[in-house]
């Protein structure tokens, strides 16, 4: 069987093959309602399927949006990146995702990669964006939103969470329940200083405690993110001789994982030790006790994210503050806290 081409749609539907085209790709001219129905009509009885390579090479764009992320096998990134998929199929886009195991060079590698696909746009989650990575970012002038993390290194639109305002709040209500104080797991010593939203979570921890008069020397610890070795670093936390009367980790990940070295140690949460997290994955909920936490939307953040990178206006300038779109956090009150 013949291919069908967009003039044998034309041909059936009376029209030229340039109002096809603007039906199919919902533009850049309008076309009359009745002369669209024709059109639709005709790709449905035709089974026609637009040749999607060579409207790139025309428009020398895609229908793809890179999405770069540390680490898919982390809920939190995993649940972020589903959240940006739908978004993106809502606009009538595809997401490719590429996983950087927070390595500098793989980000290097997925940027150069996806960029040179002509991808509509890139979204990115990005650790510590490296100087070679913004440059390359720069020689293809990309459009390019940051998602959950300001890196220093590029001053492109951002999309994050109010995570010191947030972080403040877990650990306000930790102290609220009458503890002595609140020991923090943060990151590691690779974690950025700026931008970070664990660097965040730390420096709410930190504020949250002076505003209460509690000093935090030598009761912040640090840990990946992930549970597996957090769990690891919580057995030496909670077994040793000064072990806290509370917790507040970065991630709910390494709450995750402190929950389950306190199981093993026997201590009772929250009877003996209580604990929030950050983040609200799923997984919190499911938890043992379920877990205490900070929440934000990410569905509304990945939404902005890619309404953001496909908008004509994204790189017209402005100010850091009017290029950077907040979402609010929220807490979450489980068991693990002493609540409920």
């Amino acid at each position: 069987m013949a291919k069908v081409t967009r003039d044998d749609v034309a041909r059936l539907a009376g029209t030229s093959t340039a109002v096809v085209s603007y039906v199919i790709n919902n533009g850049p001219r309008p076309v009359a309602p009745a002369t669209r129905e024709r059109v639709l009509a005709a790709i449905k009885e035709l089974g026609y399927r637009p040749d999607r390579v060579a409207q790139a090479m025309a428009s020398r764009r895609t229908d793809l949006i890179g999405l770069i992320i540390p680490d898919a096998r982390q809920p939190f990134f995993g649940e972020m990146a589903h959240a940006v998929e739908w978004a993106a199929a809502e606009r009538g886009k595809m997401v490719l995702v590429g996983n950087t195991d927070y390595v500098g060079e793989r980000e290097v590698h997925y940027l150069r990669a996806f960029l040179g696909m002509r991808v509509s746009g890139l979204i990115l989650v990005s650790h510590a964006l490296n100087d070679l990575a913004a440059a390359e970012i720069e020689a293809w002038d990309a459009r390019v939103v940051l998602l959950h993390e300001r890196p220093e290194a590029i001053d492109d639109v951002a999309v994050v969470t109010d995570d010191l305002g947030g972080a403040q709040l877990a650990v306000r209500h930790l102290l609220e329940h009458g503890h002595e104080y609140v020991a923090c797991v943060g990151g590691t010593a690779e974690t950025p200083a700026v931008g970070d939203p664990v660097s965040d979570h730390v420096e709410g921890w930190r504020r949250a405690m002076d505003e209460a008069g509690i000093s935090t020397e030598g009761r912040l610890f640090e840990a990946p993110y992930n549970r597996y070795d957090a769990y690891r670093i919580a057995l030496e936390i909670l077994s040793g001789p000064n072990r806290p009367p509370a917790v507040f980790c970065s991630t709910d990940d390494q709450a995750l994982g402190l929950l389950r070295a306190a199981r093993e140690l026997r201590i009772d949460v929250p009877g003996e030790l209580a604990v929030a997290g950050f983040d609200d994955i799923k997984e919190a909920a499911l938890a043992d006790p379920p877990l205490t936490t900070v929440a934000s939307d990410r569905s509304a953040m990945a939404r902005a994210a890619v309404d953001l990178v496909l908008d004509d206006g994204l790189r017209v300038a402005g100010s850091r503050r009017e290029r950077l779109k907040v979402f609010p956090s929220r807490l979450v009150v489980r068991g693990s806290c002493g609540c409920g």
